[in-house]
């Protein structure tokens, strides 16, 4: 088998933008999925996906699989022992019968590995185990961070339904208003068309944030394996809605995003990858894997040989099996050298060189989208702040330029145009914010989830593993 080396990491030395050094390079990896998130009724959604959804638990039975598979590989490095026990009756040519009995312990090719074939073969079913025990971990990291993104979905539904709700009721006053002006002529019918369109759209968009939001929490089901728990079901429970002032932030729940705070994530150097994703860990074992497969082909070009051999008592008689003097033993080693097999011995390791190569392609390949990754989420996390604060002044903007062009309109000093096009642009503030603040704690799950995180967690925690 080929001594194995690790490629060279084809990343740069730094990440784009970024002066992480290895003094701040605490691993996120390290840090329990349980300190990352901070919020009591998240952490139960995790903990209960990781004891009950499918996916996990079929990634887990592989490993079990993988396990079964190397403890095979393993039993042919030893010789198997059985005992056997044989007899016949057979007619004679006088007309007697002929009889044989034999009993003992046999060893049946045994193949002696003097050039590593099965070793070699070992050492590949150790690498594919080991490889897929970092597959079970890379889907628990991505269950942890799907679950937590699909409960940040879910609250920044109830927001935007919250806000469409108080929208729709302060449309319908206007409408109320607005006809009610008509009646003694001191407004138009065109006023009172555009007063009804907005209330339409606000139904539309009502109506579409509602199935949204029963969309996303049947996905959130889905990952859990079962119903929400009461404490989420609770959570999700909208503010009464307030048509009296224009809000200066869009409806929110209690506790929903606008509480939600995560751990801070140093982000390291771009080698230390290699070490936290489990996802680069296990291209690396099928790398290794491919590495030994080349040892088993090299093997098929040097003699096999393989030894049967028994011990134990054989008599012409049934109860003279186990007398003195019919005891003795067998030995039959064997050796196959190929000769000429029409180049299948070439063939197979030309295929094994060209899976080690597609491997090192593949880990290189994870690399490299493992620091795209991260690359992504940092070039997130540095613009996405500032999104969300200039969104938050421009929603405390608009709120200032709604409360004004209603006390405008409500003393004649403003039209109905400059009073509904106030509060539809106060609306898609709102949605803005909301959108806004989900793509920062979104981004912020992604940061965790590509640095490795997701693996640890604390002892007391009923996870899969």
């Amino acid at each position: 088998m080929p001594t194995y080396e690790r490629p060279p990491a084809p990343v740069a030395p730094q990440w784009p933008g970024t002066a992480a050094t290895a003094d701040n390079a605490s691993a996120a990896a390290e840090l329990a999925w349980q300190d990352f998130f901070t919020d009591a009724t998240l952490r139960e959604l995790i903990d209960t996906a990781l004891r009950n959804n499918r996916d996990q638990r079929i990634a887990l039975l592989r490993v079990e699989q993988a396990r079964a598979q190397l403890g095979i590989r393993r039993a042919d490095l030893f010789p198997t022992l059985a005992a056997t026990a044989t007899g016949s009756r057979t007619p004679s040519s006088s007309g007697g019968i002929n009889s044989s009995y034999a009993a003992g312990l046999t060893v049946t090719a045994y193949e002696l590995d003097f050039f590593g074939r099965v070793a070699s073969l070992k050492e590949q079913a150790l690498a594919q185990y080991l490889a897929t025990t970092e597959a079970s971990q890379t889907a628990q990291i991505s269950l942890i961070a799907t679950v937590a993104q699909s409960w940040l979905n879910l609250l920044a539904d109830e927001e935007l339904l919250a806000a469409s709700h108080q929208t729709l009721a302060t449309r319908q006053d206007s409408l109320k208003l607005v006809s009610l002006r008509l009646q003694y002529g001191a407004s138009s019918e065109l006023d009172q068309n555009l007063a009804e369109s907005l209330l339409q759209g606000a139904r539309v968009t009502l109506a579409q944030q509602t199935q949204k939001r029963a969309l996303d929490e049947n996905a959130l089901v889905l990952l859990l394996g079962q119903a929400l728990p009461e404490a989420a079901r609770q959570r999700l429970q909208a503010r009464p809605v307030d048509t009296q002032q224009a809000p200066s932030q869009p409806a929110a729940l209690p506790g929903g995003l606008t509480q939600l705070q995560f751990a801070e994530l140093p982000a390291g150097l771009p080698s230390d990858l290699l070490t936290r994703r489990p996802d680069i860990r296990q291209a690396e074992q099928l790398l290794i894997a491919s590495n030994a497969n080349i040892g088993a082909a090299r093997a098929a070009f040097f003699p096999r040989i393989a030894l049967t051999a028994g011990a134990g008592s054989a008599s012409s008689e049934l109860a003279g099996l186990f007398k003195n003097g019919s005891w003795g033993f067998t030995l039959a080693p064997s050796l196959v050298l190929p000769i000429f097999d029409a180049g299948r011995n070439q063939a197979n390791l030309d295929a094994a060189k060209a899976g080690r190569d597609i491997a090192v392609a593949q880990y290189e390949q994870a690399i490299q989208s493992a620091f795209r990754e991260v690359a992504d989420a940092l070039a997130g996390r540095d613009t996405l702040a500032s999104q969300l604060q200039a969104s938050q002044a421009q929603l405390q903007a608009e709120a200032g330029r709604a409360r004004l062009t209603q006390l405008r309109y409500d003393n004649g000093a403003a039209s109905q145009l400059e009073s509904l096009d106030a509060q539809r642009s106060l609306f898609a503030a709102q949605q803005a914010l909301v959108q806004t603040r989900l793509a920062y704690l979104q981004n912020q799950i992604a940061l965790y989830k590509t640095l490795g995180g997701g693996v640890v967690a604390r002892p007391s925690a009923q996870s899969a593993q």
